[in-house]
């Protein structure tokens, strides 16, 4: 069993909805009982906001990203006594928290208040209405960064690649008026698509500023502990094995850019044999087969896909 290396990839926010870990957690005791500690962490039903909303609640940024980490932890444990452990763990923004639990880096309880005052502060950090994302379909990461550079400087605002996703997604983010200026300047460019988004807040930017500050104080308070695995780090696309390091990675990704295709790219030479996406969700498999189609992913996130999973892992174990 040991043999077979396996990366876990952890979503981030978007991949929420209601319902999610109901099942993990009616039929895998160790899953109920990671609900459990988080609505004993967090002092209110976490459990009962995933299984049952109501969604405009579970859309809050300050509920969705506790509810999503909780549910891939759930998800993770599952797969842990299963006998299934990770050999290399990536997580997109917030799952950057997820993957750093299942590294044995941070304790689950730090982690869910740490992820509740995370999306608190990033709420809080820029009047609603001020901030805007949008994904951009149909060209190159580097041409979007400068198109973002272009619309800055003639509106004199911020705007940035907020999520390098995929060599044919990128989400950028900032005020309104400089998104909005490279949006159009990404459609006179021959974008496919560009999409703005529902979202409360301009994340990965420098608009975040504020937040970062608030949870920088935060971070530093937690112990953290040598990882057992290594992470891969958003912000520098590097596999981190010190918590230093890993630390300071969590404290620089609220401004900076989630460098996924890169971070993808560096585990694709580690030659793990299977990715499995670990949560609720599809969208980091989504994601992998427009960085590089020849990449197996799997994924957990209820009874069904876990039995799934493990029948694809047999043959290999």
């Amino acid at each position: 069993m040991n043999e077979t290396r396996v990366a876990f990839l952890f979503p981030g926010q978007g991949s929420q909805a209601v319902g999610m870990g109901r099942d993990l957690y009616e039929k895998f005791s160790t899953a109920k009982q990671t609900f459990e500690e988080a609505d004993e962490a967090l002092g209110f039903s976490l459990s009962k906001l995933c299984f049952e909303g109501p969604e405009e609640q579970l859309k809050l940024t300050e509920f969705t990203q506790p509810a999503i980490f909780t549910v891939s932890i759930a998800a993770q444990r599952v797969l842990a006594e299963k006998g299934i452990r990770a050999s290399f763990v990536a997580g997109h923004s917030l799952g950057e928290y997820s993957a750093n639990v299942t590294a044995g880096v941070l304790s689950f309880a730090d982690a869910v208040k740490t992820v509740r005052n995370r999306g608190r502060y990033m709420q809080e950090a820029v009047p609603a209405g001020e901030g805007a994302m949008a994904a951009i379909l149909g060209l190159v990461p580097e041409a979007v960064i400068e198109l973002c550079a272009k619309a800055a400087a003639e509106t004199g605002a911020v705007v940035s690649a907020a999520n390098l996703n995929s060599p044919e997604q990128t989400v950028i983010s900032g005020a309104v008026a400089a998104v909005e200026k490279a949006a159009a300047l990404a459609k006179e460019a021959g974008a496919k698509k560009v999409v703005m988004l529902a979202v409360s807040a301009p994340f990965h930017c420098a608009l975040m500023q504020p937040a970062q500050d608030r949870l920088a104080a935060d971070l530093r308070q937690l112990s953290f502990s040598a990882p057992g695995v290594p992470v891969v780090t958003n912000v520098d696309a590097t596999l981190a094995t010190d918590p230093e390091p890993l630390r300071d990675a969590l404290i620089r990704q609220v401004t900076g850019s989630v460098r996924w295709v890169e971070s993808m790219r560096l585990l694709i030479e580690q030659k793990p044999a299977h990715f499995i996406e670990v949560g609720p969700g599809k969208v980091l498999s989504g994601l992998m087969r427009q960085i590089d189609r020849s990449q197996t992913v799997l994924n957990v996130g209820d009874e069904a896909s876990l039995e799934k999973t493990l029948a694809a892992l047999t043959p290999s174990l």
